[in-house]
């Protein structure tokens, strides 16, 4: 591939992941909303007025259609825009230093372990991710406190450059550094990810050996194993992201402002304690919801924009 293909690519890459930001940053605003602990916010005053003290925590949350509802109701579609300006900032750096660690990590682990085999994409995958993520928590952590910064229609908004010193005055550098350890923990999404998907992978081509014996037409299961590795990829993403779930939420909880969430295993006993074990789970059909449209927009941006370019 040439300095210009590359160029290309990484160029058609920013693109995609600018324009899926974009397109489904309401989704974004939503599933953090209702990770957060202010979720009790958006219950109406009438139920509110019944309830006091802890007890506040048990009452059952808006879901996502009801979130929406009532951000347009009372912040109005702005407000479903928060937190774009960094979203947008760290999707390039963060994708680049995380190529660059993953490219870099896979040849060093090459000469190490077998050659391109799962265990050097996983341990290269966990080590980009560790990479990236210490390299980019200022901007998400920025990206959260704007997205829970609920304010009624005509208040003035909080910017981006205003919470960055807001969060200094009130934790110095340190601030900037909240939920990293959940984010950490996140890395095992990708581990998953790929246990899964082998094992799936596994059983299909079992499947494809025991059935050549029988099957003889090359273009049918040609298409049959592209549809299935795409199924696998969609199930193992789709498994690993629900299991390793209950990290966002811990994460969204230790950025929030002025939280009493102070550590990773501290916030996982606290909030099922406090509201029951699905609270650690809410937001999550929102965050599947989100990642299909984002995913399938990403790619035909990116192959538009690498069509157009290579012409």
């Amino acid at each position: 591939m040439s300095q210009r293909d590359t160029l290309v690519h990484l160029f058609a890459g920013g693109c995609g992941g600018t324009v899926g930001a974009i397109l489904t940053c309401p989704l974004e605003v939503v599933k953090t909303r209702l990770q957060s602990s202010s979720i009790t916010l958006y219950i109406s005053e009438v139920q509110l007025s019944t309830v006091n003290g802890a007890s506040v925590a048990r009452v059952a949350p808006p879901g996502p259609l009801h979130c929406l509802k009532l951000i347009l109701e009372r912040e109005g579609p702005r407000s479903l825009f928060r937190g774009l300006g960094p979203n947008l900032v760290g999707v390039a750096p963060s994708r680049a230093i995380y190529f660059a660690a993953y490219s870099t990590a896979k040849e060093k682990l090459n000469g190490v372990l077998e050659p391109d085999s799962t265990q050097v994409h996983m341990v290269s995958a966990g080590m980009a991710g560790f990479t990236a993520i210490t390299a980019t928590n200022p901007i998400w952590l920025i990206k959260t406190r704007l997205q829970l910064d609920a304010r009624n229609r005509g208040e003035r908004r909080m910017n981006a450059f205003e919470c960055v010193r807001r969060v200094y005055k009130m934790d110095g550098l340190r601030g900037f550094y909240r939920g990293m350890s959940a984010s950490y923990a996140g890395i095992s999404e990708t581990v998953i990810h790929f246990v899964i998907y082998e094992s799936i992978k596994r059983k299909l081509l079992e499947a494809k050996a025991h059935a050549s014996m029988d099957e003889e037409d090359d273009s049918v299961k040609n298409a049959s194993d592209f549809v299935g590795m795409m199924l696998a990829a969609a199930t193992s993403k789709t498994c690993a992201t629900s299991i390793a779930y209950p990290h966002e939420v811990i994460r969204t909880r230790l950025r929030e402002e002025g939280s009493k969430y102070r550590s990773f295993f501290q916030t996982l006993l606290t909030v099922p304690k406090e509201e029951g074990y699905r609270a650690l789970y809410r937001g999550l059909t929102t965050h599947l919801v989100r990642q299909i449209p984002n995913t399938a927009i990403m790619m035909c941006t990116y192959e538009v924009v690498v069509y157009l370019l290579g012409h």
